[in-house]
């Protein structure tokens, strides 16, 4: 049984058990928190799809929260001496998919 769900603004495939990255979520570690949001559930072959969302929920437990790998912003004009160099991290939370309710 697996779903895809609308979390943060991005869409995932998500299954029982499974553990994932999403971008920052308000909720401290150890937290339950419930996406519904769910536009497609497949439960062993049978397939529901939303329009454009189901009635359906998923839960999840916040395992924690993480900063992803340095990305480095390089800006150059040539013949100009203009060089701007720049770095950011993204934030994320790891989630761990309890249970998918349809």
């Amino acid at each position: 049984m697996f779903a895809i769900v609308k979390i943060a603004g991005q869409q995932f495939k998500v299954e029982e058990g499974q553990k994932l990255f999403v971008h920052q979520l308000e909720a401290s570690e150890g937290d339950n928190v419930s996406f519904e949001d769910v536009l497609l559930v497949d439960n062993g072959g049978k397939v529901s799809v939303g329009t454009p969302t189901l009635n359906a929920k998923v839960s999840a437990t916040v395992l924690g929260h993480q900063k992803g790998d340095k990305v480095l912003v390089f800006k150059k004009k040539r013949r100009k001496g203009y060089r701007r160099k720049n770095g950011h991290r993204q934030h994320f939370t790891q989630i761990q998919i309890d249970s998918i309710a349809v």
